[in-house]
This record gives C-alpha cells, sequence and structure tokens, in this order.
C-alpha cells in the first residue's frame, strides 16, 4: 500500500498540482488556506482527492472566522490574507474545513498511523521541529507505528521510542531555503522524503494580481522563491 502524505499547503495551487505521485491513499496534516492565492481549489482537491484529513491551525482560523493581529512575518500575511480567504470559499468548502478532525487514527496494511497537525499535546499550535528529546515526551502514550506532522514547514523523518516521527514539510510554502514543494510517501513501512519543482512564477503572477498590500506581495515573492521570509531569522517561531 502507497500512502502519499502532504500538508500545509496554504492555497499553492500551482505547488499541489505539481506533485504526481503514484498512491493508493492520500493523507492530508491541514493548512490547505492563508497566505496563498487560491484556497479554493487546494480545499476542494482535499475534499475529492484526501482519504483521510486533519484541521490545521490555518483551516481552523478561516473557518471559525478568526481575525489575526501583528505586523511581523507570517503573523502578519494571516492577517492580510485570511480576509481574501473568506471572500474565495464557499459554505460547502468553509464547511469541510470545520468538519475536519483534530487528530485521526487509522491502520493501513497493519500499520498504525496517528494523525496531527503541530502535537498531540496542543493539536493546532505546538511548534516543534526535529528534536527527539521533546517529541519523546509528547508522543510517550501514543500508540502508533508512525505519527504524521506538520506545521513547522521542517521535513524530517525521526526515530523515537520504537516510533517514527513524520513531517512531510510544506506543500505550498517551505521555510527550510528549498523552495521546491516537499511531501512524503510511505511505502511498504519505507519512507520516502521527496520534493517536486512547480512553476513558482504561477504562483507568484496570481499573488501579484491579488488585492493584498505591496509589502505582502514582496514577502510572499521571496518567501516563495527562496523558501523563507526576509525576516526569517528574526521571527522563525512566529508562525502563525
Amino acid at each position: 500500500m502507497r500512502i502519499l502524505v502532504v500538508s500545509d499547503i496554504h492555497a499553492n495551487w500551482s505547488a499541489l498540482s505539481a506533485i504526481d505521485e503514484p498512491h493508493d491513499i492520500c493523507l492530508c496534516l491541514g493548512d490547505l488556506v492563508d497566505y496563498g492565492p487560491d484556497p479554493a481549489e487546494c480545499v476542494r482537491w482535499a475534499m475529492n482527492h484526501a482519504h483521510y484529513s486533519i484541521r490545521g491551525n490555518h483551516d481552523h482560523g478561516v473557518a471559525q472566522g478568526i481575525a489575526v493581529s501583528g505586523d511581523l512575518g507570517y503573523r502578519y500575511l494571516t492577517r492580510v490574507s485570511r480576509p481574501l480567504m473568506w471572500d474565495a470559499l464557499d459554505s460547502e468548502e468553509r464547511r469541510y474545513l470545520l468538519q475536519m478532525p483534530l487528530t485521526q487514527r487509522i491502520t493501513v496494511d497493519g500499520l498504525r498511523i496517528f494523525m496531527v497537525h503541530a502535537t498531540p499535546r496542543d493539536p493546532l499550535d505546538e511548534y516543534l521541529r526535529k528534536d527527539p528529546v521533546t517529541w519523546a515526551k509528547r508522543v510517550h502514550n501514543i500508540e502508533a507505528d508512525i505519527v504524521c506532522v506538520g506545521h513547522s514547514h521542517m521535513q524530517f523523518n525521526l526515530a523515537v521510542d520504537g516510533m517514527v516521527i513524520l513531517n512531510p514539510g510544506s506543500v505550498g510554502q517551505p521555510r527550510d531555503g528549498d523552495p521546491r514543494a516537499a511531501y512524503a510517501v510511505i511505502d511498504d513501512n519505507k519512507i520516502e522524503l521527496k520534493r517536486v519543482p512547480y512553476p513558482v512564477e504561477q504562483t507568484i503572477a496570481r499573488v501579484e494580481a491579488s488585492p493584498l498590500p505591496d509589502r505582502a506581495k514582496q514577502m510572499i515573492r521571496h518567501s516563495l522563491r527562496s523558501g523563507r521570509l526576509p525576516e526569517a531569522p528574526a521571527i522563525i517561531e512566529d508562525v502563525e
């Protein structure tokens, strides 16, 4: 059984549609919306294609109509892009975001998988990178072979206490300096971390045509081309 794992798409349809990976099951770890220009296309893709989906913090914020304050980094981009998400999504698409569970447990061919966007302790917001000590504390009572997580936009495969913590990275907005769309494949208990180039300039053109402020457009251009925000060293923990 070949399992495709995607996360943190962030309304970047050009990146999502570039993933042409044979698979039997697709897992989506959340954050379909905010930042990018094509939320409806990405939500519809998940509705029609993802066999199991969980809610990310951005999905939750858009579905619940939560406004964000702040003028730095990703929090600023969330604040200025979120109203565009509300305008772009219809009621069915919003309802899909709202009904996605915070976590899911599934078993595929005997492989036990636990899905959560951030961490089991805080499914929506806790920001944790490739830290084996802290991850061991977060998953000590989780009965699973693989714990699939997103949120940090950092791709990794980490062995912890007899299980694997898998972060497929971000499809639509990588933050590790590699702008290619990131995802993972689980195939017969083997995990592959994968990247694929996509037409970044198509997404940028869509951003440029949007009503976003010029500052936001400049930040998104830089992020999509470089895999980082200009302010990233100073605000790397600001992942709202």
